[in-house]
């Protein structure tokens, strides 16, 4: 319906106070400008300027026009200078496991925020495995997730390992300590989902010591899990970290003898190069300055 050409000239022509100012600011011949907004007035079928004494003025609807359209100019300035002069903005789509939000994700993003104001997040938190999918899928731009299941071909880093304890209600239960196996594969047990690496890795664990059919529990969610721990639905395995951060759950890590003690969660950041090779490399860079 109308150009930017058409916004500037109708600025140009307020900012002088009529056609002619317009034409000497502009070096625009006053006919091809009276053109141009004659032209627009017939397509948009309303009026933008009036006569004023000498001069021209808005109408109300010109006025409307022009103000709404200045934004549109805005937005050209704006968009044109992050890609010419390298700002980093736009949304990026980051999956991240629930026991980094807890840890490093507040300081990570605080850091990129300072750094890149014009960046947005969309945050996922969701399960390894679904978030390698969907980091393949392209519904993803960068992921944090077990290292163990990153996506062949994606740009990995590293994060420092994630303790990973057994963890009960001091009401519920009384067990002796240090715990063994078979203390344990005789009570129901909260983890993480069925399908990751760390509920598979406790069914092996305990599977020879159980008489009877052992009972894990999965959740996505470690809040539940805590939360159910606290209850006294069982005992659960959760990272320190995320049990630090809720000093008032009133539970306890279980002592636990040696051969029953869980190993440290790995996980990584990652990302497809191809795809987000730059803002991948500087959440990369935040995430490893956040973990420190």
């Amino acid at each position: 319906m109308f150009e930017f050409r058409d916004i500037e000239m109708i600025r140009a022509i307020t900012r002088h106070g009529g056609f002619r100012a317009a034409s000497d600011q502009t070096g625009i011949a006053q006919s091809a400008i009276s053109r141009r907004i004659h032209h627009l007035e017939d397509r948009l079928k309303i009026s933008i300027f009036e006569k004023a004494g000498r001069g021209v003025r808005l109408t109300a609807v010109g006025r409307r026009l022009l103000d709404e359209a200045e934004t549109l100019l805005e937005s050209r300035e704006r968009i044109l200078n992050e890609l010419t002069q390298g700002v980093m903005a736009g949304v990026v789509r980051l999956g991240v496991a629930e026991t980094m939000t807890h840890t490093i994700l507040p300081r990570m993003l605080t850091m990129l925020r300072s750094r890149h104001p014009l960046l947005r997040f969309e945050i996922s938190i969701d399960t390894s495995d679904h978030m390698s999918e969907a980091l393949l899928a392209d519904e993803l731009d960068i992921v944090i997730l077990l290292r163990d299941l990153a996506p062949r071909g994606a740009d990995l880093t590293p994060l420092p390992p994630v303790r990973h304890g057994w963890y009960v209600s001091r009401q519920h239960f009384d067990l002796p300590e240090p715990a063994t196996l078979r203390d344990l594969a005789r009570l129901p047990i909260v983890s993480f989902p069925k399908s990751t690496l760390p509920h598979r890795a406790i069914v092996q664990l305990l599977s020879p010591w159980a008489h009877e059919a052992l009972a894990v529990h999965g959740s996505a969610s470690l809040a539940t899990v805590l939360h159910l721990v606290r209850q006294g639905f069982g005992i659960g395995t959760l990272p320190h970290d995320i049990v630090a951060t809720w000093p008032h759950a009133d539970i306890r890590e279980l002592r636990v003898t040696e051969d029953a003690q869980l190993p440290d969660l790995e996980f990584a950041i990652c990302h497809l190069p191809e795809r987000a090779g730059k803002i991948g490399k500087e959440v990369t860079l935040a995430a490893v300055a956040a973990a420190d």
